[in-house]
């Protein structure tokens, strides 16, 4: 466990026999890597490779072109920009090889980890439109004990957090101040009224 939240290897996220002959596999630090893909009617197969995270979280970089430069894309985002017809049913609409064919990615293992995530209101949720989307992240001081907000809505956000998560002497006073969630003022009264360390933060000019 770092930071108060569990972490969990790559190579302990699935049984040998939930990995059998799944194309493109890959197994990171806290991660499992795979090919994916969603075919649209009109434009073809858009192939990419998808992250399975313990937490639940879900990323895929396409790679629908050579040119393209799109990452860290929520499943229902990389539906979108396949250009798939029929959106909003990514669970079915994003496939992943096992042996040699298609499969949707709702008859494999590989989202176990997200729906509990979401059984739990934990790291992933669905915004009103219906598309999923990361919630805000904590990640625990190591000085004063006080979990910190972190925003998950661009990839330089999602940088920051993971930097944070990965660091298991991570402290407030690691971070400018403007990266978090809260203004500058109520997180001022916040720190007073509970003497917690992020006291120590560089003040936003």
């Amino acid at each position: 466990m770092e930071n108060g939240i569990n972490k969990v290897s790559g190579s302990m996220l699935f049984s040998e026999e939930e990995l059998i002959e799944v194309s493109g596999l890959k197994k990171g630090g806290d991660f499992v890597e795979v090919t994916c893909g969603c075919t649209s009617h009109r434009y073809g197969d858009a192939v990419g490779k998808l992250r399975v995270f313990s937490n639940g979280n879900l990323e895929i970089t396409c790679e629908c072109t050579p040119g393209c430069n799109e990452d860290k894309l929520t499943p229902a985002a990389f539906e979108k920009h396949s250009g798939r017809e029929t959106a909003r049913k990514w669970k079915n609409n994003v496939w992943l090889i096992v042996k040699g064919e298609k499969v949707p990615l709702s008859k494999t293992a590989f989202l176990k980890y997200y729906n509990q995530a979401s059984k739990n209101g934990n790291g992933i949720h669905k915004a009103h439109s219906g598309r999923v989307c990361h919630r805000d992240e904590f990640v625990r001081c190591s000085r004063c004990k006080k979990e910190r907000r972190f925003r998950l809505r661009t990839k330089e956000e999602c940088r920051i957090h993971h930097d944070a998560l990965a660091d298991v002497n991570w402290k407030c006073s690691d971070i400018l101040y403007d990266r978090f969630v809260f203004p500058l003022l109520i997180m001022f009264l916040y720190d007073k009224l509970h003497l917690s360390c992020s006291s120590l933060l560089p003040h936003a000019h």
